[in-house]
């Protein structure tokens, strides 16, 4: 009876001792409306992997790098470039699932209609030239590294030869609304925000317009702390993996928003790490 007593004992006390989970997300968005979303997402994936799991929020792209590389959370949702920085300060650390879109991810060039900047079908139009124009944080892949790469492609210059004023929004809806009001003329934002922002009402179609979409490329992922195994039990990775790619639920799925979840690892945004580097913003 005696070991009954302490074998279920050492058992309560093991639950009690369990790890929380943390996971957090690039704030591409207003942060509001990221809590009450993710938060359902930390339900979902409580009960999946039955361990209690927290969605902890963060400021700024470079906070959840921050938050990843100090273990204040275990998952992240990074874009291609602070997933790509993520695991190069966390050695081990792996991509293991994207959405259904991020294989073949685009960025939209977006222009208030007073400017006069006509829709190119082809290349980013020539008639940007001069305008204002602002990117979202400093370190998205969407909104700005990417047309960063896009406009130097284009016009082989900087984006500071090119236009009048160049900006950083800090993320896509603050780009789409400094778009609309007409404080910057052109800017770049990621095509999932835009296309759930025209859905929803949130944007003016009458002052704001796509002018140009950009070629794809990879973009945001899960990375997963490559020491999950060892502090969560055998397997656990694989787990967290199956979890997110069974995602089915299209309220929960909107959080991002994605169709679903397909699996992906750190080869995967080489392409990312190249431009990084060929511009400037990873060594």
């Amino acid at each position: 009876m005696r070991w009954i007593l302490a074998f279920a004992l050492l058992t309560v006390g093991s639950i009690a001792q369990a790890e929380t989970f943390r996971f957090t997300a690039i704030p591409d968005e207003d942060q509001s409306r990221l809590v009450e979303r993710f938060s359902k997402v930390a339900d979902y994936l409580s009960d999946e992997l039955d361990v209690e799991v927290e969605y902890v929020p963060v400021t700024s792209y470079g906070a959840a790098v921050t938050a990843f590389r100090n273990d204040q959370v275990q998952l992240a949702w990074f874009g291609g470039l602070s997933g790509v920085q993520a695991r190069q300060l966390v050695p081990g650390s792996q991509a293991i699932a994207q959405g259904q879109e991020d294989a073949a991810f685009r960025s939209y060039f977006i222009a208030n209609r007073d400017s006069g900047i006509p829709e190119s079908q082809d290349a980013l139009p020539d008639a940007v030239r001069d305008h204002s124009f602002t990117f979202g944080a400093k370190t998205s892949t969407s909104g700005r590294l990417m047309p960063e790469h896009f406009i130097r492609e284009r016009f082989d210059e900087a984006p500071e030869a090119v236009f009048s004023r160049v900006g950083f929004s800090g993320d896509h809806s603050r780009t789409i609304a400094l778009v609309e009001s007409g404080t910057y003329d052109i800017g770049a934002v990621n095509f999932t925000v835009w296309e759930a922002a025209v859905e929803d009402g949130r944007v003016d179609t009458d002052k704001v317009e796509v002018v140009w979409e950009s070629p794809t490329y990879p973009d945001y992922q899960w990375t997963l702390r490559g020491d999950a195994d060892d502090r969560y039990g055998d397997g656990f990775t694989q787990k967290v993996t199956q979890a997110l790619l069974d995602m089915k639920d299209p309220e929960l799925l909107e959080s991002f928003p994605r169709s679903g979840f397909i699996p992906a690892s750190n080869d995967d945004y080489a392409p990312i790490e190249e431009v990084g580097q060929s511009i400037g913003v990873l060594r």
